[in-house]
């Protein structure tokens, strides 16, 4: 069994599946790389029992019908190692020993029966959609970084995905924080939900990447939901539970409503939280009138920081403390000029949503706890 491929194009996609390794595996097979083999193309997939990912490849030459595991992290490195050429790779059915021939050189590894490794689940009865995935790459983008990580609260250590007939929903919280990214150009009568677990996210962040005009088939039932594009397939366990009811959290109308440069904003948040506490990350909002006052201090080392911006702000004046941190996290998820961020009172969240959204098919709303003040 023998078939020739460009170093480059194998390495890609070696290393794109690399993140679904684990360090430390329950069972040896999950080190290794699936390799089969037949009708002129190869599969290569990673898993770790959570995760399965698989990405598909067409050599220039390929002679025969096979499968086998090869060392992950060993061949790898081998392949980083190698510049841009073809590499002939032959496989021994009796031994199962592996040779990797460029040129001049030979590289020689015994790989493993591919019978032990892990089938792929199959799914019951499954609910289909299909979605953009610039879609699917923009929703995970703005909510993951909301996510918990929250041992007795795993659902919550993932996205909610939730279609309706109207619109597509990415959710994110972890108590301190909230985002919720809408489509209404995206929306199925095969209306269901599911939260999916921050790592597969991360995987399907990276291999969307510059596939904007592809569409995704997602398929999912209970237990189990799979991403498919192109010549890649990523299957991963979904987190079990109730998602909170995020909807009842966020306040319906804010009174006082804080307009204000967004990049102006982001810059004097990164000076003043130099000097903030390093246990709060606190920062103090101080508006009266058309004025934004940002303060921070660390009483155990005598630093402080205040800085005045330009605002347009309508409402009772107003000092509220905010976690600078989860602030520039929240800021980051948007691109407009301006953001408007609507208070209640000193007790209850913030909700910034961005001025003058030029795409009238998303709508995205943050949500953020205030601190204690000192």
């Amino acid at each position: 069994m023998k078939f020739i491929i460009s170093s480059l194009k194998l390495q890609k996609a070696i290393v794109s599946l690399s993140g679904v390794l684990n360090s430390n595996n329950a069972l040896p097979i999950l080190d290794d790389f699936l390799f089969e083999m037949s009708d002129g193309i190869l599969k290569v997939t990673a898993c770790n029992l959570e995760t399965r990912m698989t990405v598909t490849i067409k050599p220039e030459m390929m002679d025969g019908t096979f499968s086998v595991t090869i060392p992950a992290r060993f061949f790898i490195d081998l392949m980083k190692s190698l510049p841009d050429i073809p590499v002939s790779i032959t496989i021994d059915e009796n031994t199962l020993g592996i040779e990797v021939s460029t040129g001049e050189g030979r590289y020689k590894m015994v790989g493993h029966k591919s019978e032990e490794y892990p089938k792929e689940q199959p799914l019951d009865n499954p609910v289909k959609w299909e979605i953009p995935a610039d879609v699917i790459a923009c929703g995970f983008d703005k909510t993951i970084s909301a996510t918990a990580n929250d041992e007795d609260r795993p659902i919550m250590n993932g996205v909610l995905m939730d279609m309706t007939n109207e619109m597509l929903t990415f959710v994110a919280t972890d108590a301190h924080k909230l985002v919720r990214y809408r489509r209404v150009d995206v929306k199925s009568e095969n209306g269901a939900s599911f939260v999916i677990p921050k790592k597969p996210i991360g995987q399907l962040k990276n291999s969307l990447a510059n596939k904007a005009d592809e569409m995704v088939t997602v398929e999912f039932d209970k237990k189990n939901a799979k991403f498919t594009f192109d010549d890649f397939s990523l299957q991963c366990r979904l987190i079990d539970g109730t998602y909170p009811k995020y909807n009842s959290v966020i306040p319906q109308e804010s009174p006082n409503k804080l307009i204000v440069d967004r990049m102006s904003l982001v810059s004097a948040m990164k000076r003043v939280s130099i000097f903030s506490s390093k246990a709060t990350s606190q920062i103090r909002f101080k508006i009266t009138g058309q004025e934004l006052i940002l303060t921070a201090e660390d009483l155990d080392y005598y630093n402080e920081a205040k800085e005045r911006l330009t605002c347009n702000y309508t409402g009772n004046d107003m000092e509220i403390g905010f976690n600078s941190r989860f602030f520039q996290e929240m800021l980051a998820n948007v691109s407009q000029q301006e953001v408007q961020i609507g208070l209640t009172s000193p007790e209850r969240p913030g909700v910034i949503t961005p001025v003058d959204n030029q795409n009238e098919n998303e709508d995205i709303l943050m949500l953020l706890m205030p601190v204690m003040l000192n």
